[in-house]
Formats: structure tokens, sequence, C-alpha cells
């Protein structure tokens, strides 16, 4: 129940995640939100910081599930054994003689 809590959650951050790497434009123009004269909503700056931010507080929440899941994935595996601890298997023995087929 846990685990699939964490997955809905670690999904709903990685959607996210991509969406805030895709509205971020390259060298700081963020949304265009603002972008000219004064007095807009935010100005490129604050909305470049702000996409910044967002983006690596979604990026550490991602890799904070991504750990307690491979934790919880691995806790409740059964311990594997190299298979060099297991013994050989006994080796198949070929007939002494070919079978022939009987005759009418």
């Amino acid at each position: 129940m846990l685990q699939t809590i964490l997955l809905v959650i670690h999904l709903v951050l990685a959607v996210f995640l991509v969406g805030i790497i895709l509205i971020q434009q390259s060298e700081g123009g963020g949304l265009g939100i603002g972008g000219g004269g004064g007095g807009g909503f935010m100005t490129a700056r604050g909305t470049a910081n702000f996409l910044t931010r967002t983006t690596g507080i979604l990026a550490g929440a991602f890799m904070v599930t991504s750990l307690v899941l491979a934790i919880l994935a691995s806790s409740g595996a059964p311990e594997r054994k190299s298979i060099l601890d297991v013994p050989a298997a006994a080796p198949v023995e070929a007939p002494a003689q070919p079978s022939v087929p009987l005759a009418k």
C-alpha cells in the first residue's frame, strides 16, 4: 500500500518536473511574463529564479522518492544467492547402447 502511494507521488513528481523544465527558456527568459515594461506580474529574473528553485525542489523530491522506492523494493525481495553457491546438478548420462527400433 505504501509502495503504491509512493509510486503515484513519484510519477506525479516526474510529470511536474518535465513540465517545469519544458516551460523554462534559455538565457533566463522564463515564461516571458513581464519581459518589457515595468509593472508586470513577475520580472524575467523573478520568473527564472522561481522556475530554478521549483526545478531544484522537484528534483530533490524525485530523488528522495526514488531512493525510498528502491529501498522498499529491495527489502521485500528474497535473498538471492550466487549461482556459484548452488551445487551442480548431476550430469545426465547418455544411454550405453543406441536404441534400435524393433522389427515387426
